[in-house]
């Protein structure tokens, strides 16, 4: 974005970070990989994990929310990795996206790699499969994300790296703890009525054409089906930065 040049500080409100109180580059300049996903406790028992794995932290050790300022958002961090919570549904994960991707351009990090982890639900698969994201497709099966920008509509990608997909999968493979499949992502507005679920406030159709929808999702490519997927696809994508 342009226009960032132009300002004498930029304000990460809902990360309550600013380039004029905040070392960007001492604080987040290591960053390589960033893992995000909905619930706070979820993020944070990930940097946990992430830090056992790579013997960065002791036992019971204690990692600090860096965003403890506001409610809105949870991000912590051990070594290379950052571990940020996104809430739920695309405008959640979109409004921190903009921040994240700002935050690390102000940290003048480099190559990359952005991972949405979290659960999903499943089409033709058993229960506590993975999942590795081939692209996100809406809820008619299209690999786009469309936003309505200056009351125009504007249609952006939502393929993810197939690279990346492919180093995790044979890292899954070296692993052997999960049944994996690479798919696309269905990302939907809507958890109830949108993934055609019958135990909502509202529901109009029938278990029949429940199921009719999901076969032809199944049959599209679909395997799983969540709620960020496309907007988390798009701004990695018009960004530059590698994700899946």
């Amino acid at each position: 974005n342009p226009h960032l040049e132009k300002m004498k500080e930029d304000i990460l409100y809902h990360f309550a970070l600013g380039t004029g109180t905040h070392d960007f580059p001492a604080l987040f300049g290591d960053v390589k990989f960033v893992c995000v996903g909905g619930s706070p406790s979820r993020m944070k028992a990930f940097i946990a994990y992430i830090a056992e794995e790579l013997g960065l932290g002791s036992p019971g050790c204690d990692y600090p929310n860096i965003c403890a300022g506001t409610d809105r958002y949870a991000m912590y961090k051990v070594g290379p990795v950052l571990s940020v919570s996104h809430g739920m549904g695309i405008p959640s994960i979109s409004i921190m996206l903009h921040e994240l991707i700002k935050l690390l351009y102000h940290a003048k990090c480099s190559n990359i790699t952005i991972i949405r982890i979290g659960t999903s639900g499943g089409i033709g698969l058993e229960p506590g499969s993975v999942v590795i994201t081939r692209q996100s497709v809406d809820a008619t099966f299209k690999p786009q994300f469309e936003q309505v920008v200056l009351g125009k509509t504007v249609i952006r990608s939502t393929n993810l790296d197939e690279q990346l997909a492919k180093e995790l999968m044979q890292c899954s493979k070296e692993i052997s703890q999960f049944n994996t499949v690479i798919g696309n992502t269905m990302c939907t507005l809507d958890f109830y009525e949108g993934q055609g679920r019958l135990d909502g406030a509202i529901c109009l159709y029938n278990e029949e054409e429940k199921l009719q929808y999901l076969k032809e999702a199944y049959d599209s490519g679909v395997r799983n089906i969540e709620m960020e997927s496309s907007v988390f696809a798009a701004m990695c994508n018009l960004s530059g930065v590698k994700g899946k």
